[in-house]
C-alpha cells in the first residue's frame, strides 16, 4: 500500500458550484506528476503549495500509471479535496472512473484511453482533455467533446519528417479558438511568451515545479511569464 496519499484536508469539494455552466475557464498552467513524484513523502504539501498559489489558474493532473486504482483512487481524492479551499482542479490523467469517483474537476485523456465521446457519454458534468499528435487527433478531440488538447514537444523544432511538433504546429492548432492549446514538453518560464504568441492558451510542466525547491513560488513564475496572475 502507498503511504503519503492521506487527506490533507477535510473540507469536502462542492461538485455542483464548481461546474456551474459557464462559471470557469481552462487553467493555463498545468503541473503534471508522474509515479516518482506522487510517491515523495512532501508530495501533498508541495501540491497543496501549488494550488494555493496557482488558484484557478492552475490544474495539478494526477498522472500515475504504475499506481493501482485503489491508490490512484485515494491520492485523486485527497487532490480533488483540495479544490474547494484553494480554487485549483484537480485533473486524473487516463482514469476517467478515477476522475469521476474522486470528485476532480476532469480527466486528460491519453492515446490509449477511452475516447472523449465516451467519457462525455456517461460523465457529462466531467471536464475532458485530450492529448494529441496530430491534427487528426485534434480534430477527433474537439468532435468528441474535449474542452482543451495537450500537444507535446512544445520547445522542439518542426524539421521535414516531423511537422506535428514545435511552434508550428502549436500555430496550426490554435487556430481553432474554440479549442486551447496546452503545451508541453520541457517548457521553461522563459519559454512561455514564445508559445503563447504561437497561440498557446497555456502550458503543462513536471520537472519545472516539482522539483523546483519552492513549487508554489515556481507555479507563479509560470504564470508570471504567461501574464496571467495566480491566487483565486
Amino acid at each position: 500500500m502507498v503511504g503519503p496519499f492521506v487527506s490533507a484536508t477535510s473540507s469536502e469539494p462542492e461538485l455542483g458550484a464548481s461546474r456551474a455552466a459557464g462559471a470557469e475557464r481552462v487553467p493555463v498552467v498545468h503541473a503534471v506528476t508522474n509515479d516518482e513524484i506522487v510517491l515523495r513523502a512532501d508530495f501533498l504539501e508541495r501540491a497543496q503549495n501549488v494550488m494555493q498559489a496557482g488558484g484557478a489558474r492552475v490544474a495539478v493532473h494526477v498522472r500515475a500509471p504504475r499506481l493501482g486504482g485503489r491508490d490512484l483512487y485515494r491520492l485523486a481524492s485527497a487532490i480533488a479535496q483540495l479544490q474547494h479551499v484553494t480554487g485549483a482542479w484537480a485533473v486524473v490523467n487516463d482514469r476517467a472512473d478515477v476522475a469521476l469517483a474522486s470528485g476532480a474537476r476532469a480527466v486528460q485523456l491519453t492515446s490509449r484511453s477511452m475516447a472523449a465521446a465516451d467519457v462525455v457519454a456517461f460523465a457529462p458534468d466531467l471536464w475532458v482533455g485530450a492529448s494529441v499528435h496530430s491534427s487528426q487527433d485534434a480534430q477527433s478531440a474537439k468532435v468528441g467533446g474535449a474542452r482543451w488538447i495537450v500537444v507535446g514537444h512544445a520547445t522542439g523544432d518542426s524539421t521535414a519528417g516531423q511537422v506535428d511538433r514545435g511552434a508550428g504546429f502549436i500555430e496550426r492548432l490554435a487556430a481553432d479558438p474554440a479549442m486551447p492549446v496546452i503545451a508541453i514538453g520541457g517548457v521553461r518560464p522563459e519559454d512561455v511568451p514564445r508559445l503563447v504568441a504561437a497561440g498557446a492558451y497555456g502550458v503543462a510542466v513536471i520537472r519545472g515545479v516539482w522539483n523546483a525547491n519552492d513549487a508554489g513560488a515556481a507555479v507563479i513564475e509560470y504564470l508570471s511569464a504567461h501574464g496571467t496572475p495566480g491566487g483565486r
